[in-house]
């Protein structure tokens, strides 16, 4: 069966498993307890971050990787987009920057406001981390405003890859969607496989636990 490793990213990779119909197991990852160190899982990822994936001997970290490589082993298809689809490009650039460009900022963004020393709160990196989600959200908000979805007419893993990280910046108070990501999220999130995946990273405490991004 499928291990999934921690939550935050993890939860993308859980919402994928949940859309793909495929029997996963999530063991949660306490990356702040205090009194010692998650050894089972620092076999598993010895770099200790999170999430990761086993499936069989094979071991996977990165959440977009992850996605990456179930959709090509276990996905037939049906969320990813082909390379000869005419919109593969916008599927692949979306799919890759719901991370580089947005949540990957957003986690800096969350250090340096929320665990930074109160003295460090401004610092140059903090701001300049929200200035580029702030740009690369505008990319989002463009191709929104020609289609429901960022590959166009359907759903697909880009809009997983996305809708976690405009979820992340909103959950810890440091984004506010205007219309447009509205109601885009209220499209992505209204999936019932997004909903059994919040139910299942609730039961095992991952989703909701300490922040998100981390």
């Amino acid at each position: 069966m499928l291990t999934v490793y921690g939550e935050g990213r993890g939860f993308r990779v859980v919402w994928l498993l949940e859309e793909l119909g495929l029997a996963y197991r999530l063991r949660p990852v306490d990356l702040l307890a205090a009194g010692g160190v998650d050894r089972d899982f620092l076999a598993i990822n010895p770099a200790g971050f999170i999430p990761a994936l086993q499936d069989g001997e094979t071991i996977m970290v990165e959440s977009i990787a992850i996605l990456e490589y179930l959709l090509a082993r276990h996905g037939s298809g049906s969320l990813a987009v082909a390379p000869d689809d005419p919109v593969f490009a916008s599927y692949l650039q979306f799919l890759h920057l719901g991370e580089a460009g947005l949540a990957g900022p957003m986690n800096t963004v969350i250090v340096g406001r929320q665990l930074a020393p109160e003295a460090e709160r401004d610092a140059r990196v903090t701001c300049w981390a929200l200035e580029t989600f702030e740009s690369r959200l505008g990319l989002v908000i463009r191709r929104l405003a020609d289609c429901p979805y960022l590959a166009g007419d359907r759903f697909t893993a880009a809009d997983i890859s996305v809708s976690y990280a405009l979820l992340l910046g909103m959950r810890t108070g440091n984004y506010v969607p205007g219309p447009t990501e509205r109601d885009y999220l209220a499209r992505t999130t209204a999936r019932p496989a997004y909903v059994r995946a919040m139910e299942s990273c609730k039961a095992t405490k991952a989703w909701a636990a300490r922040s998100p991004g981390l």
